[in-house]
């Protein structure tokens, strides 16, 4: 008998996906997509979605994306579907217009505008993820700022904006619907780490998948434990100073390695 286990199975649709995507499709010009991504790229792409959701960051709903290794002018994200279902075949390409190259009858994410905008906007971004991590949304509601009190969350020493759809829609339906709504959050985030939208959730972006997915899951920490020590302290709390954050994320960066090694390997059951 033979047995397929998680990990090849994973490793048998990043390989289908990757001659999909590098066969010519009817009708279709031979240079609308960018061609397949590196194998490695997409196993990490499915984990981390996994891993947000092992995580508490993500849940039914939120997204994870990856810029193209081949084409810094197309992104990688999953068709609409829960985080914790993505495999490598659900995985389209998308332009920076947010529109997928060959959806096939998949639907895309609605706030699919938030990636493609970001990604227009800061070259340095390779990774993105929108989640609704639920201790950060009382940041994004009361006007305290969310601050770093812990040296796993020192890459929020320069400020984390505060992003209101209302100001720049009105009344809608909270959600990212368009390109105008995507550069919109695009320029609240500017060059920082994470933006927080009012009432809704959370921007995370990053120079890899590895990375983005810290700063996801250590900025849902940080606000819980950020929380608990305003009311531990009757709102006194000792945060990380400038520099001691500075020194902090820079004896960190070297090691995201071991928590995402360690988290990919429970997301892909090995």
């Amino acid at each position: 008998m033979i047995v397929v286990t998680r990990r090849r199975f994973v490793a048998g649709a990043v390989a289908a996906l990757g001659a999909a995507l590098a066969a010519p499709r009817p009708g279709a010009p031979q240079s609308a997509s960018a061609g397949p991504p590196a194998p490695q790229l997409l196993e990490d792409l499915v984990a981390a979605n996994h891993i947000l959701v092992d995580q508490g960051v993500l849940d039914g709903y939120g997204h994870v994306s990856a810029r193209h290794d081949r084409d810094p002018g197309r992104f990688l994200m999953s068709r609409s579907i829960a985080p914790e279902l993505v495999t490598a075949a659900d995985v389209l390409e998308y332009g920076l217009d947010s529109e997928p190259v060959a959806a096939a009858g998949r639907t895309s994410y609605l706030e699919r505008f938030i990636h493609g905008e970001i990604y227009r906007a800061r070259p340095d971004v390779r990774a993105i993820v929108h989640s609704h991590s639920p201790s950060v949304i009382p940041f994004g509601v009361t006007g305290a700022p969310l601050r770093p009190l812990y040296h796993m969350s020192a890459f929020l020493s320069g400020g984390v904006p505060v992003w209101d759809i209302h100001a720049a829609a009105g009344d809608s339906d909270m959600l990212v619907r368009t390109p105008a709504l995507g550069r919109s959050l695009a320029q609240a985030l500017g060059t920082r780490p994470v933006v927080l939208m009012r009432g809704h959730g959370a921007v995370a972006v990053g120079t890899s998948l590895p990375q983005v997915v810290f700063r996801s899951v250590y900025t849902e920490v940080n606000a819980r434990l950020q929380a608990q020590a305003i009311a531990l302290g009757g709102g006194h709390v000792t945060y990380l100073s400038p520099e001691e954050a500075a020194r902090a994320e820079a004896s960190i960066a070297g090691t995201l390695g071991r928590p995402w090694e360690l988290w990919k390997r429970k997301s892909l059951g090995r």
